[in-house]
């Protein structure tokens, strides 16, 4: 049984039903919700076109307003116009489908007189049409969360609620309870397993809050703050204060801790990225891979891959790959010691892929798999050290850049923060740059660190 395996020894593997029925539940509302707004755009100009006396079959009509439709889910989706919260708040349904609507409208009329086309269009027939799409895609969304709210109320979204020796809120219904003790679930910030434990917990909740007594509260929020996931905790003794950054869970007051740093837009526009850089990166490059793979193993006696625990997203463990380096019998598979400049661990051939960051490309197939991504907080070995202390020992900071993947490249590796942590400002350093990146992620900054990455793929600290 792997170390992994004994971290879940106790907890379920796999959820109860219901947070996998209310994940699909609301993945095909959103569906639903971009299929009505496509019904009410074609609908409201079908409308228009007939009041102004305009053949609805007309193709010179349907063939642009086609692209219209398409104009509009690309801005909407963009706009967050298909949320999950969108299901349930109408402010934010009506507000972001009317933003998306506006916007494809200003291109439109952008288009239009671009290509001086005014002349051939039914300017009363455009005028109705955009009306009546604009009345249809409101009222439609209107219905959409009054029927969402009728049926599921707050049952569209999975809660857990943890408790660490403390009171139960007395409502719970709807909620998943852990009991913390009986589960051996604790705030241990010093233990990895332990946070991967809580990380495979969390991974079907799309809510967690944390009843505990006052003094783990402060261990449980730095838990949390990198568990990609909105957490909070109950804090009775903050009702006669009613601060501004509190939420309220079935009566209690909560004080919201952590959220995921991205949402559902962007976490996909990452991943595309991801995949459309990905795969014909390690097309191009497998000959070379083929080569180094048969060097190493010339080279020295051992397997091709060198395959470590690091930590991932949500606190959560995976093996990392990489092309073995060093000699079998001397590999630190716990990280505990630093590679430094004259290590007589590493190999002839390992020396050229280290310092040419080669012996890096197998996490490629990390990112296909969805545990790294090409720009990201890299993850370091579990035993690594800065004057003898443990990272996270350093700054409890250091949890919080898991929230996002973990990347091959990232903002700390274009600044040249890598190599040996012989200091406690080397790790410093790199958390204080994987926060900046985590604070102020964009898909241009990510093109970005992928191009300066390439200045530094050859560096002093590379050995």
């Amino acid at each position: 049984m792997s170390k992994i395996d004994l971290a879940i020894e106790g907890t379920p593997s796999r959820q109860p039903a219901t947070p996998a029925f209310q994940r699909n539940a609301r993945l095909w509302l959103c569906l639903v919700l971009l299929l009505a707004d496509m019904i009410a755009l074609a609908a409201g100009f079908g409308i228009g076109l007939r009041a102004a006396g305009v053949p609805i079959v007309s193709m010179e009509f349907w063939q642009p307003l086609s692209g219209g439709i398409l104009v509009y889910a690309t801005i909407a989706f963009h706009n967050q116009a298909y949320n999950p919260r969108c299901l349930t708040g109408m402010a934010m349904s009506c507000r972001s489908a009317g933003m998306a609507f506006a916007g494809t409208l200003l291109i439109f009329l952008l288009v239009v007189f671009s290509l001086k086309a005014t002349g051939n269009l039914s300017r009363f027939g455009i005028s109705a049409g955009l009306l009546c799409s604009g009345m249809l895609l409101v009222v439609q969304r209107v219905l959409i969360v009054r029927a969402v709210r009728r049926n599921f109320a707050e049952g569209l979204f999975a809660h857990l609620l943890i408790v660490d020796e403390a009171t139960i809120p007395a409502d719970v219904s709807g909620m998943v309870i852990v009991d913390a003790q009986a589960t051996g679930l604790r705030a241990d910030l010093d233990d990895p397993y332990m946070l991967h434990r809580l990380g495979m917990l969390l991974r079907d909740f799309d809510r967690v809050v944390i009843s505990c007594p006052l003094d783990r509260k402060a261990d449980w929020a730095q838990m949390l703050k990198g568990g990609n996931i909105l957490g909070e905790i109950i804090v009775p003794e903050l009702d006669p204060m009613a601060p501004l950054a509190v939420q309220s869970c079935r009566g209690q007051s909560t004080l919201v801790v952590a959220r995921g740093p991205l949402n559902l837009a962007n976490r996909a526009k990452k991943r595309l990225l991801d995949i459309l850089l990905t795969v014909p990166v390690l097309i191009a490059l497998a000959p070379l891979m083929i080569a180094i793979a048969i060097a190493i193993r010339l080279d020295s006696p051992g397997p091709i891959f060198f395959r470590q625990e690091r930590i991932g997203r949500g606190n959560r463990l995976f093996h990392i790959l990489k092309f073995r380096s060093m000699r079998v019998e001397q590999c630190d598979s716990a990280g505990a010691a630093s590679t430094r400049r004259d290590d007589d661990r590493i190999t002839r051939v390992g020396r050229f892929i280290r310092s040419t960051s080669i012996d890096e490309l197998p996490q490629l197939i990390n990112v296909l798999l969805g545990e790294m991504s090409l720009v990201g907080p890299r993850p370091h070995a579990l035993g690594s050290t800065a004057e003898d202390q443990l990272f996270w020992q350093v700054d409890r900071q250091y949890w919080h850049r898991h929230a996002l993947k973990p990347g091959i490249t990232g903002l700390a590796q274009i600044r040249g923060f890598r190599g040996a942590t012989e200091t406690r400002r080397d790790i410093l350093n790199r958390v204080e740059a994987d926060l900046e990146y985590l604070h102020g992620w964009s898909l241009m900054r990510d093109i970005g660190i992928l191009i300066g990455t390439v200045n530094v793929l050859v560096h002093r600290n590379a050995y």
